[in-house]
Order: C-alpha cells, then structure tokens, then sequence
C-alpha cells in the first residue's frame, strides 16, 4: 500500500507540469496603443507590444506561454479607407513575413487566432467584414518557417461573401481538440448562427442553425461560458439572450430573452460582456455614444435569479470621457476592463503623445468576479499599464484552456456512443443498403422539435449536415451516401432535448 501511495505521487508530480503546460495559450495580450499584460508568473506583468489598434486585436502564445504571435487592425484613423488593415506580428513585435494586409477594418471582434488540430506549427487567423470587404476570411501561419518566426503562407481566403455582425468567435468541440468558428450576418433581420467546424482535415462546409430572436444589428456579440455549456448573445441596441449550447453538436437550444432589442436605447449600448468563472454571474458594459446618451455602466447579472432582468445590479457608472468598455476574464480569474478617453467629441485615435489621463493608462479589475454586488470587489483604473494605453479592445481570444468533455459522446476522437438508446427516452436506428447506397434513419420517441442531422467521419470531420424537424416524436429520412468513401461513420440527431448517436458503415 505504501509503495502504491509513493507511485500515485510521482505520478501526480509528473502530471502537474503537462498539466500547467496545457493551460498558457492565453497567457500574453497584445491590444491598445502598444499595450500587453503577461500572466505567465501567475499576475499580471505590464509588458509592449506594437498593436496600434482601436479594438480588434488577438494573440497566442506556445503551451509553455511563450508568445508566438498577434494580429490586430493598425489603421490609420478612425475615419480610414484602409479596409484591409489587419497586421500579423512575429514574437519580436516585428511584422511577420507575409503578415500585412489582414481583411479587417478597425472594429472590435472582427479577429480570432486558431490552432490547426494535430498540428505544432500550423494556425488560422479567422477575420469578417463588417463594412466593406464582405464576408469571412481564414489566412494561414506557419511558425516553423523563417527561422522559427512564422510566415504567412495564405491570406485572405474566402469562405462567405455577405456582411458580418462585427462579433466573431470561437469555442473548442467537445472532443477538446476541434474548434467551432461563429459568427453571424447582417445585411437583413435574421435569426440565424453561422458555424465552422475546424478539424485536422480543415473547415468543414458551412452549418447554420435559426433559433432565438430576429435582428439585424451590425454589432452582434457571443460569449461562452468557462464551461462551454452556455451562450449568451447581444446586440449593441439592447438584446441580451441566453442559450444552452452543446459543443459536440455545435446546436444551441433553449433561448431565454433576458431583454429584447430597443430601437432607441436611451441608457447606453450594449458593448461587451464576460461570465464569471463558475458562470453563474454575468457582466455586461454599457457604453454612451456622442450626443445620444451621457453615461456608461458596468452591470452585473445574476443568471440564477428567478427573474435575471430584475437582478441586474449596476456596479460602477462612468462617462462620455470615460467610456467602460471591453470586460475579459485574465487566467488569474479576475475579470479585466478596458477604458477609451474620448474628448466629448471624438476618439482621439490613434492617440496623440500628449493624451495620457487614468482612463487609459490603466485597466478597471473586477477581483472577485463569482461574488455578488460589491463583494465582487470592482476597482477602477487600478492595473497600471507601464506607460501604454487603452482603446476600446482586449484580445478577442477564445479560451485555449477549455478541456474535453468527459463522460460524453464526444470525449474521445472516434465516438464510442451506443448508450443513447439506454440513457434517453427517444431511440435512433440506422440501416445502409449498399445497392442504393442510402442510409435509412428512422428515430421515435423524441422529445424535441427541432433540430440537426449530422454525419462525421472518424476523424471527427463534419461530412453533412442539415435542420430537421420531429412529427409527433418521429423523424424519418433516406439519405443518399453516393460518393461517400468506404468506412465507419457517425450519425447523430441532435434536439433541444435529446442528442442521439448511431455508427453507420457504409461498404
């Protein structure tokens, strides 16, 4: 028994550092006016960068929490027509090679840097257009050329040619390697979430799920849970709506309006938003706009609440000059806010080198953010930035931390389900005729109403999708499997309420 104990602790000690190792991809931000924080020894350092960007910015660092690189939209001016301003900078805040002409524009969350699955060297930098340059792009680095600095070896491709809500994002698939790339248009009102699955094999074709309220706000932003499992989504004009989200699946269900969209918001714009790392509590920052409203707010949600709306309790309240803006949870767990100094008029940007003030020399901290009230402990304009300064942004990063989900039917690469038909009400059976190269799918006893038909490969790959809707608890379909490979696949019926799973080989 003894010597069984020494061997669990050596085994925990070794764990310990693959571990940590797993957990630094978000250690360094690049945003502002040549700002950076660096969290690697456990708090936060104020460090430099070379980002001259009003909001969009991003960065990633190895998994020893080395920085790698960051891309940020440098234009010139507010009032630029450089529409392609986005910069790809290298570990030593150079311009990586190939790394200038990003399709991007000076938004906010037009940016989003993803690993390419099962590879060391290989990343996607996703960026939108929001106002010109339509659509979604995916450039390419590879950090193992010129000499281990990265270079980009494609940019600009594009995947989708309509206008993009200024609000990309992205969530690791529950398999803890694949990535679920979102985001949302809005050249007319719609409900509809636009979804990637990126896989070792690339981007899978285009996924789309209607579900929630209708709008067609330019500015349209979505924050995941620490966890994954929960969505919230908002509008600059006030919608404010929370979902349930499956990360095998990609599905959200379950919308909850907590506020619906204004027309004519006259207490502030919704700007940014961040769960607390248990995710029960929410933040979100209103912001004043130049002759519309006078003062912005940080308010804190509680999402238990019988009446969430009700509950809302505002924290702090600033104004024009002082706008509160980008709320973003540090790996430290405390939640950090950016200010942008406006002189009542315009945004001073970029900013001359005579604008220095509190607002933007320093971030806001929320210390304790799982704590309700003023026992969050919100402190103003009290992380010092070393000299650097603010805008509106910090790095659109998603959270590189976020684990497999255990015990689901997504844990491991190659789906193993066969308990659904155990563990849920409804039953799925699959049958392939291989003269007709067709998939009969028959399910009954459903629950849901609505939902998705998904078939993977085994490299977790999204080979079809499409909506479906249940009849009385039935669905029924006969699939064409014409030109599809020899092999096993995974056919999964995904509701609001029930995610059923059958293997399926076709030979």
């Amino acid at each position: 028994m003894r010597h069984s104990k020494q061997i669990i602790s050596l085994l925990v000690l070794f764990l310990i550092p693959v571990l940590t190792s797993a957990q630094n991809r978000g250690n360094v931000w690049c945003f502002g006016h040549e700002a950076a924080i660096n969290f690697n020894s456990g708090f936060p350092v104020a460090d430099s960068s070379s980002v001259i960007s009003r909001g969009s910015c991003a960065s990633i660092c190895d998994t020893l929490g080395m920085l790698l690189f960051y891309v940020s939209n440098d234009t010139v001016s507010v009032t630029t027509t450089q529409i392609n301003g986005g910069k790809v900078y290298g570990k030593n805040h150079q311009l990586m090679l190939g790394g200038d002409s990003i399709n991007s524009q000076g938004w906010y969350y037009e940016l989003v840097i993803i690993p390419v699955p099962n590879s060391n060297d290989l990343y996607y930098v996703f960026s939108i257009g929001v106002t010109a340059f339509y659509g979604i792009y995916y450039s390419i680095i590879d950090m193992s050329l010129n000499g281990g600095m990265g270079e980009v070896i494609q940019k600009n491709v594009q995947l989708q040619n309509f206008k993009c809500s200024d609000g990309l994002t992205a969530i690791k698939h529950g398999n803890g390697r694949d990535w679920w790339v979102f985001f949302r248009r809005w050249d007319s009102p719609n409900n509809t979430y636009y979804k990637y699955l990126i896989t070792p094999t690339g981007i899978s074709n285009v996924m789309m799920q209607s579900i929630g309220s209708s709008t067609s706000n330019g500015f349209a932003r979505m924050k995941f849970s620490c966890s994954g499992d929960k969505m919230m989504f908002m509008t600059l004009t006030g919608l404010l709506e929370y979902y349930d989200f499956d990360r095998c699946t990609g599905l959200l269900a379950n919308p909850q309006t907590i506020f619906p969209e204004q027309s004519n918001p006259i207490n502030g714009f919704f700007w940014s938003s961040q769960f607390s790392p248990s995710g029960n509590l929410f933040y979100t920052t209103l912001i004043s706009l130049p002759g519309v409203t006078d003062s912005c707010f940080l308010i804190q949600y509680n999402l238990n609440a019988p009446n969430i709306a009700m509950g809302a309790d505002t924290l702090a309240i600033g104004s024009l000059i002082n706008n509160m803006s980008h709320l973003k949870l540090g790996p430290d767990n405390k939640i950090y806010m950016s200010s942008v100094y406006n002189n009542l008029q315009t945004i001073s940007y970029p900013y001359p080198d005579t604008v220095y003030s509190i607002y933007n020399s320093y971030l806001g901290v929320i210390n304790s953010p799982d704590s309700l009230g003023t026992a969050c402990d919100f402190q103003p304009y009290s992380f010092y930035l070393g000299g650097k300064r603010t805008y509106y942004g910090l790095p659109n990063n998603p959270d590189y931390n976020l684990p497999a989900l255990v015990g689901s039917p997504c844990d491991t690469l190659v789906s193993q389900n066969e308990l659904a038909g155990a563990a849920a009400v409804g039953s799925l059976h699959v049958y392939y005729h291989p003269a007709w190269e067709k998939a009969f799918i028959n399910a009954s006893n459903l629950k849901g109403k609505i939902g998705m038909l998904l078939v993977y490969d085994m490299q977790g790959k999204v080979v079809h999708s499409e909506p479906l809707r249940i009849q009385n608890g039935y669905y029924t379909r006969d699939l064409s499997m014409a030109g599809f490979s020899n092999g096993m696949y995974l056919v999964v019926l995904a509701t609001e309420k029930e995610r059923l799973t059958k293997k399926l080989m076709v030979e």
